[in-house]
């Protein structure tokens, strides 16, 4: 099936719910879990599903993204014919940018009937999991269905930020509804919503139909809103359970939309949990990202003769330890916590340094930042809001490059 099947990830998203983060990057270039970017999550499942062409379609602020493309997956050989490439909006079929979900692919669909590929797979490039598309792929051509939706179960609270789909006793789905006020629980489940991940295979010749239908149409031109209600009852759609015993991941059954600072932060606090929700240490099936070349992480003793201090912590390469204190922190490359600083629950992008005596407590620091010695961030919402974002649950977010006033 891989060799029949092209990848298209949309990338392009604006990710105003992520700001200050994405306000020099897109969405899926935010990066994540001490060394990786988003987009690494789905394009590795890609790769080890053994899916070797694949279309990245990108629009704001997208130059992040294409030079960790650049630098990190740079690993297919074109004379084989695989291939991850980035596409920007170039106006093929009109004069504006992606308008939506299905637009964004209608004006590549001759990208998609050049590949001679007779089954499309349709995925994001913002959510947090594992999953062997594989198994998704041989369970489309089995079940005989036009069109398969990745499915999960979250709780009812939740299924106003999905569509809610129902299916019948061969899973095959319904009625779908984008959103909804009054979701349809699962049949003897009152507290659970059976809900789309956003992940859907198409066989080829269906989808360029829908989608010239849908360009020519009074249409949202999105996939949740438009393309997908209008399939169900005409054409069989069917639901494929996330986290069940085929393919070869482990079933951690993870799945996080990131797309909320508070989303994006529990995310990565995650991780340091004893029994972390998502495996990352599973050996065939590693996060595939950019590694630069940094020595190994390191704690030294500080100048006033103590000793560097850390808890539940996860360290990326380069990081220096100078008798400060970490207590579940995650920590990107190459950065430096100075004597008798104490971080707690925080995370600290590439190249971030913390000044002596600075204490930091539920924090995101973006690249790049200097906290000044003595500094104190997260204690007082009030007063750091005056500097800074600051997040529903109280989560301080410093922006990349951010100078205090009294290292400017």
């Amino acid at each position: 099936m891989h060799d029949k099947t092209i990848s298209i990830i949309l990338a392009g998203g604006v990710g105003a719910r992520l700001h200050p983060l994405t306000a020099e990057r897109a969405k899926p270039a935010v990066p994540f879990g001490g060394r990786y970017r988003i987009i690494d999550f789905t394009l590795s499942n890609c790769l080890h599903s053994e899916l070797r062409r694949i279309l990245v379609l990108t629009q704001y602020k997208s130059q992040s993204l294409q030079k960790h493309l650049r630098d990190a997956w740079s690993i297919f050989n074109s004379e084989l014919g695989e291939y991850i490439t980035p596409v920007p909006p170039q106006m093929r079929t009109g004069e504006s940018w992606y308008s939506g979900t299905a637009d964004a692919i209608y004006q590549n669909l001759y990208l998609l009937e050049r590949s001679g590929a007779e089954y499309a797979l349709i995925l994001s490039g913002d959510h947090i999991y594992r999953m062997d598309y594989a198994a998704m792929l041989q369970h489309h051509y089995d079940s005989g269905a036009e069109l398969t939706l990745a499915c999960l179960t979250v709780d009812v609270e939740q299924a106003k930020s999905f569509g809610v789909v129902t299916v019948d006793a061969t899973d095959k789905i319904v009625s779908f509804h984008e959103k909804p006020e009054d979701p349809r629980t699962i049949p003897g489940d009152p507290n659970h919503v059976l809900a789309s991940m956003g992940v859907y295979v198409f066989s080829m010749k269906l989808l360029t139909e829908l989608l010239h239908e849908d360009h020519s149409g009074d249409s949202g031109h999105d996939f949740g809103k438009d393309i997908i209600p209008s399939m169900v009852g005409k054409h069989r759609v069917n639901a494929y359970r996330f986290g069940g015993a085929s393919g070869r991941v482990t079933a951690d059954q993870y799945w996080r939309d990131v797309g909320t600072i508070d989303a994006y932060y529990e995310a990565n606090m995650d991780l340091l949990q004893p029994l972390p929700a998502i495996d990352l240490y599973q050996g065939d099936w590693p996060i595939r990202t950019y590694e630069g070349q940094h020595p190994p992480a390191r704690s030294v003793h500080g100048r006033s003769g103590h000793e560097a201090e850390i808890v539940n912590c996860m360290l990326a390469s380069g990081t220096l330890i100078v008798g400060g204190t970490l207590r579940h922190a995650i920590l990107f490359p190459n950065v430096r916590v100075e004597d008798g600083a104490v971080v707690e629950n925080s995370l600290l992008f590439e190249g971030v340094t913390v000044g002596e005596g600075a204490q930091l407590r539920r924090c995101i620091i973006d690249k790049h930042v200097a906290v000044p010695a003595g500094e104190r961030i997260g204690f007082d919402p009030i007063c750091d809001a005056k500097r800074f974002t600051v997040s529903d649950s109280g989560i301080t977010v410093i922006p990349k490059g951010y100078r205090f006033a009294s290292l400017a």
